[in-house]
């Protein structure tokens, strides 16, 4: 007659990080991580050499 309703910390969980990668979603226990600027672009390589 009667459901308990238990909170268990794991993948049914939405506000736990196992849970968010369960879901496929990001928040504040999972955020997103952010794509680094590649080497060649801060140095230069492959930028030609303007000509007057």
């Amino acid at each position: 007659m009667y459901q308990i309703k238990l909170k268990i910390m794991g993948k049914g969980d939405k506000k736990t990080k196992r849970g968010k990668i369960n879901r496929g979603t990001f928040g504040a226990r999972r955020p997103r991580v952010k794509k680094r600027r590649s080497i060649e672009t801060k140095i230069g390589i492959g930028n030609k050499a303007k000509v007057k």
